[in-house]
């Protein structure tokens, strides 16, 4: 294991939290954030200056090297001096792919600043927009990086005047970004302004960048930059980079805009812990006290060949240490340190400790998962609230069944799966009882590929997959009668009314303002003022699904109800997870229990009695309230010449798309547009074709939407088909006995 000569100074630096800087490389796919990562290894002497820029270092899985695109987020610690000090910066560099934007929620967690990059000539994409919307809502304070401008003198040919109106308008795009997402209190303190030296002006590949007021006291000027591409001869670039090299120019920016943990941990701990705001855990957390009780937040789980799982996460009080005991908050366990590191880029380096505000590396915490929280051992008996759950700006809608070409390679397959989906939570493994198919669900059809390059890679496993499947969900467009569910036994009743529930709610359950574990009070308020909701009903709400589907209890007084209550919910649970039209998960929909009558005999009244009468009142209400299917719909951003424009339209009309928004700056036009998931297999190859290559363009996770009547039996028929499911609809007598 390589010893880089800056891990001794980094290590001491730790303990002055003053001294350490969390920050994060942001931006859309391609845009340059692992180039400008690797500019700022080879200053802290990581690598070596001369193939920064092509090393990619930070991309360190072949999967990444191949596609030439970041896939997971790598960390590491660089030594960086300003104004004679010497400072900490804990890097990660982030995936700019929307299939890997669940990457970038976790990351997000433990920063304090974002480096947000944006291509000089494309300008702010979807992409861009999402991850500086994530940034802004951990309150996490973003940087700007317009990297790329060779390209602006290169290829568009743009004179300085020109080139400072293209700048001046990226700069209040993403200003207004900032007004549309920040919270109140940080919109004007956290708006970028050149003339501060928050923007950063350059080109990462040629290692050159500066800031307004760095370009002032070096005498730089955007007519040196067109001189130097111009010239007949590279030296003159080369002197740029000399002259102002972009890692002083981005990391002096860190420096100096980026809070110190100390002080972002002040604002950002009652935004994303949930505990007691008074508590001694609480005080010590805000101060990034070292010597207070530990507080581990574990935002990545990595399997390391040869030492097992390794925790990352950001140490949040307290110092953490090898050897001693921390106690799992969500998993409920005890679990002992064994080794601490910290990351240096693909390798770790051992430390004998890590003090608060600080990102770090353990072994030994194998029984936790991303987003768990690890505290003091002395603490487990005590209150102590967790971290908030991480709320992802998409969720997995493409599935695929995979088996092993080898049989007998079955069960080190299951085990190469389960290691895959710890370490990366939004890939979701689910086997099929009835088929016995393997089922992996990921964000898009690249997240799945390179999914299956890793188990053939990192484990060795060849598969054979099914054609990936478009995930759907099922849910009511009106509300139901009330239905009498009966169990097989005819001892017990249920009387349930279904309904869907509107659009303000299914935000504040997914958005996780409203939880299942709330005060019964202060959910109801919520619900009341937000969402339009009858008081007294939002009291009465007993269980939330993870589809966003809420269960309310209105009976008084059912005598032995309480007594069963736990297993109607987990009944209520059931029916949510596969609904009566094709056995997809059911999303967006409020379950009503209106009456009950409950057996006297326990042993009446098992959950083989419970389970169906809950469920057929479900479905029989489900089937009477407008059924329908939902499908992922996907937001594109397109950027073309005005030429092509006609073409680009007619390819997203052809598959069912609707375009949202057309604008045109110069000769390039914008279209935002959105298509359904499933018809959009082969967008990408005939956007080439219909642009003659010339189009550029983003996608992200939109919304779900209704399927179109006239398709809908078309592909319930064909899910049902695929699942071995009966060929004819269910009828409502199906589920009234």
């Amino acid at each position: 294991m390589p010893k880089y000569k800056t891990v001794e100074q980094v290590l001491s630096l730790m303990k002055d939290v003053t001294r350490v800087r969390n920050i994060g490389i942001i931006a859309h796919v391609d845009h340059g954030k692992t180039t400008t990562s690797d500019q700022l290894l080879a200053a802290a002497g990581i690598i070596s200056p001369k193939v920064a820029g092509e090393a990619l270092a930070l991309d360190y899985l072949s999967v990444e090297q191949q596609r030439g695109i970041t896939v997971k987020a790598a960390n590491v610690s660089l030594y960086h001096e300003a104004e004679g000090k010497g400072y900490v910066i804990n890097l990660i560099d982030t995936p700019g792919h929307v299939d890997f934007s669940g990457r970038v929620t976790r990351s997000l967690r433990v920063l304090d600043g974002s480096i947000v990059v944006v291509d000089a000539v494309e300008g702010v994409m979807t992409q861009t927009e999402t991850v500086l919307r994530q940034s802004l809502e951990e309150r996490v304070r973003p940087i700007l990086f317009i990297n790329k401008i060779d390209r602006l003198v290169k290829e568009l040919k743009l004179s300085p005047q020109e080139m400072q109106q293209k700048l001046t308008q990226m700069i209040m795009e993403i200003n207004n970004l900032i007004e549309m997402y920040a919270e109140p209190e940080f919109k004007s303190k956290w708006k970028i302004n050149p003339a501060e030296g928050n923007v950063i002006f350059g080109s990462a590949k040629d290692k050159w960048g500066f800031s307004v007021p760095m370009a002032q006291k070096k005498g730089v000027s955007f007519k040196d930059i067109i001189n130097a591409y111009t010239a007949s001869d590279k030296s003159k670039v080369e002197e740029l980079a000399k002259t102002v090299p972009i890692h002083e120019a981005l990391l002096d920016a860190v420096i100096k805009f980026v809070p110190n943990p100390a002080e972002a941990q002040k604002y950002r701990i009652p935004k994303i812990w949930k505990g007691n705001l008074d508590s001694d855990v609480a005080k010590a957390m805000m101060r990034a006290d070292p010597n207070g009780p530990a507080v581990f937040m574990i935002t990545e789980m990595r399997v390391d060949p040869h030492a097992g799982l390794v925790a990352t996460g950001r140490v949040f009080s307290g110092t953490l240490r090898a050897g001693e005991e921390l106690w799992l908050i969500n998993e409920k366990k005890l679990q002992k340190v064994l080794q601490v590191s910290l990351y240096m880029g693909a390798t770790r380096e051992l430390a004998d400790e890590i003090p608060a505000g600080n990102i770090a590396a353990a072994l030994g915490l194998d029984q936790a998962r991303s987003g768990e929280t690890a505290i003091d051992a002395t603490l487990k008996d005590k209150e102590v609230g967790a971290f908030e759950q991480l709320h992802y700006v998409s969720e997995p809608v493409v599935t695929i069944s995979v088996e092993p070409k080898n049989p007998k390679d079955l069960t080190k397959m299951i085990d190469a799966l389960r290691k895959l989906s710890i370490e990366d939570p939004n890939l979701k493994v689910k086997i099929n009882e009835e088929t016995g198919e393997y089922l992996l669900s990921g964000m898009g059809f690249l997240h799945l590929e390179v999914s299956l390059q890793l188990l053939r890679e990192n484990y060795g496993i060849e598969v054979v997959t099914s054609p990936p499947i478009v995930v759907y969900r099922e849910s009511v467009r009106a509300a139901s009668q009330v239905f009498e569910g009966k169990s097989p036994n005819k001892h017990n009743k249920f009387y349930i009314s279904v309904e869907p529930l509107n659009e303000a709610t299914i935000n504040l359950l997914a958005s996780g303002k409203i939880k299942e574990d709330m005060d019964s009070k202060e959910m109801a308020k919520i619900l009341r003022d937000e969402a339009g909701w009858d008081y007294e009903e939002g009291k009465r709400i007993i269980a939330i699904d993870e589809n966003l589907n809420v269960f309310v209890d209105k009976t008084s007084g059912v005598q032995h109800l309480r007594e069963v209550m736990d297993t109607v919910i987990q009944g209520f649970r059931l029916a949510m997870r596969e609904g009566p039209l094709a056995h997809e998960p059911v999303r967006g929909l409020k379950v009503v229990l209106h009456d009950a009558v409950i057996h006297e005999d326990p042993a009446h009244r098992g959950p083989a009695q419970i389970y169906p009468a809950v469920r057929n009142a479900i479905f029989a209400g489900m089937l009477t309230a407008k059924p329908t299917l939902l499908e992922p719909l996907q937001k594109l951003d397109i950027r073309v010449p005005m030429d092509y424009v006609g073409n680009v339209t007619a390819v997203i009309t052809r598959k069912r798309g609707k375009v949202l928004d057309m604008s045109q700056v110069g000769n390039v036009a914008r279209v935002t547009a959105e298509i359904a998931v499933s018809e959009s297999f082969e967008l990408a190859s005939e956007l080439r074709a219909a642009s003659a290559g010339r189009a550029f363009w983003g996608t992200e996770f939109s919304r779900w939407a209704p399927v179109p009547d006239a398709l809908l039996t078309d592909i319930i028929m064909k899910i049902r088909e695929r699942k071995g499911l009966p060929k004819q609809l269910p009828k409502l007598e199906d589920f009234l006995s």
